[in-house]
């Protein structure tokens, strides 16, 4: 098994490894520039970054920072960068479902996904003791992952930031002792920051899916043998069962499904289905079978499924 650290801890064969080799070369027009413009939630050293860099490793990637996932969507839409990449789950803290409404609006489609094993470390001045600390800051999700850690030191207070990186970053630049960060191995070598404890995470299994965002919905030239749906059902009850039902008729593999609200229709929902395509049917039989039966049906991406570590 080959290691290595990009600001999260991550391991895989190397054959799979090398598989990644040639991702730059495979996503669509893009690929034909050497040097990738890839927008990220985050600022230099976030786990953003790390999975960018691990999924485009032929390329040259160029970050384009965004302080939030709109932002992400905006650069991506107005040509500011190539691609975008979005955390939509993690195996500790779950769906990002605001995630999932930028989804449904964006001029966007899904072109890959990628699998980071996240570790979380708290970080502060060179020097600091960790009873020195009151305060630390991170992104919400990081600091919902590491909430058992702090159960055992009440006297710190944890507070919500926009960013890890952003977070370790501002320890760097105000000097304050008292004030530590929970970001990956990468922010605290690029910020100069003592790691005080690392790998914080309540479970070591803790893994983050992103997915790569290319700009417009027209997926007829993309490939893969992983499909995102989102689609409603009438408001009956048995609506979805049907459509799933008819999904497992076709053997369908089915990996995840998640329910959203509609904003404005009280008590409907939409549904995010993502699921393989395994040689049993073809992409347009499975849609030809439940287009009766929902509405709304869109394909949100068609791109292979990500390796995960």
């Amino acid at each position: 098994m080959a290691l290595i650290d990009i600001g999260a801890t991550f391991c895989f064969k190397e054959k799979e490894r090398l598989s990644y080799k040639n991702t730059c070369k495979m996503t669509k027009s893009i690929t034909a520039i050497e040097q990738l413009r890839v927008s990220i939630q985050g600022y230099a050293g976030a786990f953003h970054e790390a999975a960018a860099r691990l999924h485009f490793a032929d390329c040259e990637v160029v970050t384009v920072p965004a302080h939030t996932f709109a932002d992400v969507v905006a650069q991506v839409e107005s040509d500011r960068s190539d691609v975008g990449l979005m955390a939509i789950e993690n195996t500790l803290a779950g769906s990002l479902m605001a995630n999932y409404d930028l989804l449904q609006t964006a001029n966007l489609r899904i072109t890959a996904e990628v699998y980071l094993r996240i570790r979380l470390n708290l970080m502060a001045m060179p020097g600091t003791d960790l009873s020195e600390l009151r305060e630390v800051h991170s992104h919400p999700v990081a600091l919902m992952q590491c909430r058992e850690f702090f159960n055992a030191w009440p006297r710190i207070e944890v507070i919500e930031a926009v960013d890890t990186a952003l977070s370790a970053r501002e320890v760097m630049e105000k000097g304050d002792r008292t004030r530590g960060a929970i970001a990956s191995t990468a922010a605290a070598e690029l910020y100069g920051l003592e790691i005080l404890a690392p790998g914080i995470e309540t479970n070591k299994l803790n893994h983050t899916r992103f997915l790569v965002l290319e700009k417009g919905r027209d997926h007829a030239k993309d490939n893969g043998n992983k499909v995102s749906l989102s689609f409603s059902t009438s408001h009956k009850s048995g609506s979805l069962h049907m459509v799933l039902n008819v999904l497992a008729a076709y053997e369908i593999n089915l990996t995840k499904i998640q329910s959203k609200p509609i904003v404005g229709r009280p008590w409907q929902y939409r549904f995010h289905v993502d699921f393989l395509l395994e040689g049993h049917v073809t992409l347009e039989q499975a849609l030809d079978a439940i287009r009766p039966i929902t509405s709304e049906l869109r394909v949100l991406g068609i791109y292979n499924e990500g390796l995960k570590p």
